[in-house]
């Protein structure tokens, strides 16, 4: 006797086909990998080798810092007669405004100019010329105090700071200046040359600008180089 076989749908045989094959290719589930670095050993630093470390650290830093330090001086300093150059002496001059206005403090602002370093150039060259401005610094430097800053603003043109000083003191400083720059004489190739120099004053006070303080000094000494010129 033959056993009876169940007939089977041709849909529902499709279906059991399609879902072994999409259990077959049915990805796997990624295993979750653990970082290297989470299962490294850590390497231990020696107290003695951190605090070695550190040390010269700080060496460098403050080598960084004194290497700045040089480098800012240097971008403030004429090369030529070791002062400030227009740079450095603009920086002083304001801070020196800032004080004024918050102390009520005063101070006086000479800018002085070579009457004759060109011709000296172009006489005798540069060489001279350098040290007609070096012999020049070195009168100034004996007439002012420590507390005075002095600076190159360019070429023959110097300017100085002249702390507690009134109009009246300040316009003689500026005369005892141009004779002791008119006292110095100097040899090129067999001749005596004198420079000369002429000087202008502005007044520092509480309602003053240094810009515009430079400017009232330097019109000032052109008026003075006038008149020298013509007292010649």
């Amino acid at each position: 006797m033959k056993k009876k076989t169940k007939a089977t749908a041709p849909g529902t045989a499709k279906r059991r086909k399609s879902g072994v094959a999409e259990r077959k290719s049915a990805p796997q589930r990624a295993r979750r990998v653990k970082p290297a670095s989470a299962s490294a050993p850590r390497l231990a630093v020696a107290p003695n080798e951190a605090k070695l470390t550190i040390r010269r650290l700080k060496v460098q830093l403050a080598q960084a810092l004194a290497r700045i330090d040089q480098l800012e001086a240097s971008a403030d300093t004429d090369f030529l007669l070791d002062i400030s150059n227009r740079r450095g002496f603009e920086r002083e001059l304001n801070r020196a405004v800032a004080y004024i206005k918050r102390y009520q403090a005063s101070a006086a602002l000479i800018v002085l100019d070579v009457d004759r370093l060109k011709p000296i150039n172009d006489a005798f060259g540069h060489a001279a010329g350098d040290q007609v401005l070096k012999a020049i610094v070195a009168v100034l430097l004996r007439h002012v105090r420590s507390s005075d800053v002095m600076g190159r603003l360019g070429g023959d043109e110097f300017a100085l700071l002249l702390w507690n000083l009134s109009e009246t003191d300040a316009k003689a400083k500026a005369a005892l200046l141009e004779a002791a720059i008119d006292r110095l004489t100097f040899v090129f190739r067999g001749r005596t040359v004198t420079a000369g120099a002429s000087a202008g004053v502005a007044m520092l006070g509480v309602h003053a600008e240094a810009a515009r303080a430079l400017e009232e000094a330097d019109s000032a000494m052109y008026v003075r180089k006038a008149q020298r010129r013509h007292e010649a």
